[in-house]
C-alpha cells in the first residue's frame, strides 16, 4: 500500500530507451569503461562527449543528449558482449578500430589504467573481432599522444 502511494507521487517514466546501433552501442561501451573504478568524472563525461562529437560529427549539445542516452543504456545494458558484437556487425574494420582508439582513450585519460577498465576494453575487443595487436597498438598510439600534449 505505501508502494502505491510513493508511486503516486513520482513522475510517470516514459524514458523508452532506443535499440542501439553502433554509436549508443559504443557510447555504452565508453561509459561503462569509465564507470569501471567506480568514479565518473566530469573530465570523463566530457571526454565521452568530445569522442562522439568526433566520431559521428556532433555538436558539443547532440554529444551530450546522446551521451546521456548512453548511459542509460549501460544502467539497463545487456553485457559487454553484445555491445562489442554489435559494434561488429554493423561496422567496417576501419570504424572497430576508431572505436578501440575510443576505448583506451577513456582509460588512459586520467593517466592510470584500471584493471576493470581494462577488462571492459578486452571483452569488447574480442567481441568486435579485433586482435590483441590491434588493442595494443590501439593503446600505444592513444599513449603516445596524450605524451605529446
Amino acid at each position: 500500500m505505501l508502494r502505491k502511494l510513493f508511486q503516486a507521487f513520482r513522475p510517470p517514466q516514459h524514458d523508452k530507451l532506443p535499440d542501439p546501433d553502433a554509436e549508443l552501442a559504443l557510447g555504452a561501451l565508453l561509459v561503462r569503461v569509465a564507470q569501471a573504478d567506480r568514479d565518473y568524472k566530469l573530465e570523463e563525461i566530457s571526454l565521452i562527449d568530445r569522442i562522439l562529437a568526433r566520431l559521428y560529427q556532433h555538436n558539443a549539445i547532440e554529444a551530450a543528449k546522446v551521451r546521456a542516452t548512453c548511459e542509460k543504456l549501460h544502467n539497463a545494458a545487456p553485457e559487454t558482449d553484445t555491445f562489442g558484437k554489435l559494434i561488429r556487425e554493423t561496422t567496417n574494420l576501419n570504424e572497430r578500430l576508431a572505436a578501440l582508439d575510443a576505448l583506451w582513450e577513456v582509460v588512459l585519460a586520467d593517466g592510470n589504467s584500471d584493471e576493470g577498465e581494462v577488462k571492459i576494453v578486452e571483452e569488447a575487443r574480442i567481441a568486435m573481432g579485433l586482435s590483441f595487436n590491434d588493442s595494443k597498438a590501439a593503446r600505444e598510439r592513444i599513449q603516445s599522444r596524450l605524451e605529446a600534449t
